[in-house]
């Protein structure tokens, strides 16, 4: 294996002997008791915050509110089964990149298909850019409401337009600074990752607060998270497969990896992967997530299981207000979702700052690293203007396909004898882990087909489709057929879609 190929020039800064002290750490921890291990890793996770920084942004947020909204308690048990499969996957990520110090992107176009590889970090690219656009607008949506709050008045749009760049620019400032800041040094990095491991505390805090200040029925959270409850009604169904099969997106596949390589890690911090991927990505994403469902569903939830997509994440923090009286679980709301989205915009960034180099075979300089982080940055237009239609199209069309494939490439390569040699291992343990790699493969292909259907396939039917036929079929099918019963007519249906 050649020197050029393995690590990160980012890695090679950091101190040898840090790094050396680490790995005698880890070894000796190996052997130590379950709590000791832990206390132990503790010091050291770092990679896997990115990864919740990344997740935790606009479409958890909103994911999360309609589940509560719509299902009180019930589906509390969807999002953390739904990490747990990423975590598995990542597991699996973990192993081939520690084993073999080689960058992935590099590897996987060796070893099974450089058009894979190019498709894999495409989708990435795409997948970071489109993405970007609804965190600034969620973003925005929280300025604004917090804005009306303080006094400013609601039918004022070019005021309303002002304060939502003035704040996206500000998280813009904020995350060129951590992020370039990544790209440089050692140092960085830790900066770095503590700067997502407050994002994400503040997050924690403000929506455990908000669920403090309303009513919560604990033993309706308990049998959310063990009762696992299924939706009767088909919508009910595509929400729960929906959100086990997409919680992972294809930038953190490509994400993970590289920080791995940032940090200098290597075989012998297999045990703190692991830990780190509960302790960092799964943990902090399940309480989030969770508390944003109990809040929805202590003021927001109706009575009636009846899937809410109508319901935004902001509007969501005034309905909170009216019904507790107070504005101020309005506020904490919306800086919780302010903090959520500084910190999926940042990894974003991160995410492309990598892509862009090994997509184009560039060796990482810290200019280029910050050149191209910056790709996804046109997102900020999405604090005040609306996407365009054809981009949550494209992310469908392409990221999401793209994950169940990038899923069975980790598969098939943590099963090479070539690529991971004696770590291969055996036994009972190895078939486990590659059941459970199955099972993530196959719930992540049935969610990523709903959302393709939901997210591409019907828009684009939508746009083909003449009205004038869609509105006969809606006839159609409103209106029983008998026996002798004739069509509707061309203007009948018109009519029909005038009225």
């Amino acid at each position: 294996m050649s020197t050029s190929s393995k690590g990160l020039p980012m890695a090679a800064r950091w101190d040898p002997e840090k790094l050396a002290r680490d790995e005698q750490l880890l070894r000796e921890l190996e052997n130590r008791p379950l709590l000791t291990r832990i206390r132990g890793y503790a010091k050291l996770t770092g990679p896997a915050w990115l990864q919740s920084a990344m997740t935790l942004g606009a479409g958890s947020a909103a994911a999360s509110v309609m589940a509560g909204a719509s299902f009180k308690y019930k589906l509390l048990w969807v999002q953390p089964l739904a990490m747990l499969l990423g975590v598995v996957m990542f597991a699996a990520l973990a192993k081939i990149v520690l084993n073999t110090g080689e960058r992935p992107y590099r590897l996987f176009a060796r070893e099974l298909s450089w058009v894979l590889a190019f498709l894999w970090a495409l989708g990435t690219i795409l997948a970071s850019v489109i993405w970007h656009f609804p965190q600034y607008g969620l973003a925005g949506g929280a300025a604004w409401d917090l804005a009306q709050v303080a006094g400013a008045p609601a039918d004022h749009p070019w005021l309303s337009y002002v304060v939502k760049f003035v704040v996206a620019f500000c998280i813009l400032g904020i995350n060129i600074f951590t992020v370039w800041n990544y790209g440089s040094h050692s140092a960085g990095i830790k900066l770095y990752e503590t700067f997502l491991r407050w994002v994400i505390r503040i997050v924690i805090i403000a929506f455990l607060a908000v669920v403090i200040l309303s009513k919560t029925d604990w033993l309706g959270v308990f049998w959310g998270f063990f009762g696992f409850y299924l939706p009767s009604d088909p919508k009910g169904w595509t929400v729960v497969l929906g959100a086990l099969g997409a919680t992972v997106g294809i930038n953190m596949t490509f994400l993970y990896p590289y920080s791995l390589l940032a940090k200098g890690w290597g075989k012998y911090h297999q045990g703190l992967a692991k830990w780190d991927l509960i302790s960092s990505m799964l943990i902090p994403y399940t309480i989030v997530t969770s508390l944003v469902i109990i809040a929805m569903a202590n003021t927001v939830y109706g009575g009636r299981d009846v899937v809410n997509t109508d319901l935004k994440p902001v509007q969501a923090a005034a309905v909170f207000s009216q019904l507790m009286g107070s504005n101020v679980g309005r506020i904490i709301l919306d800086l919780g979702f302010l903090a959520m989205t500084c910190g999926a915009i940042s990894t974003h960034m991160v995410v492309c700052g990598f892509t862009v180099c090994e997509m184009f075979g560039l060796e990482y300089t810290a200019k280029r690293f910050r050149l191209f982080a910056l790709t996804p940055s046109i997102g900020i237009l999405g604090a005040a203007l609306p996407s365009p239609l054809w981009m949550p199209v494209l992310a469908s069309a392409i990221c999401l396909t793209m994950l169940p494939i990038a899923y069975l490439a980790f598969f098939l390569m943590v099963n090479k004898r070539s690529v991971l040699g004696e770590a291969l291992g055996s036994g009972p343990k190895r078939w486990a882990f590659n059941a459970a790699l199955i099972v993530a493969i196959a719930v992540t292909t049935v969610g990523a087909s709903i959302k393709i259907k939901t997210g591409a396939i019907d828009p684009i039917r939508k746009w083909l489709r003449p009205p004038v036929a869609e509105s006969a079929e809606r006839s159609a099918q409103a209106t029983p057929s008998t026996a002798g019963a004739e069509a509707p007519t061309e203007e009948a249906a018109a009519s029909h879609q005038r009225q």
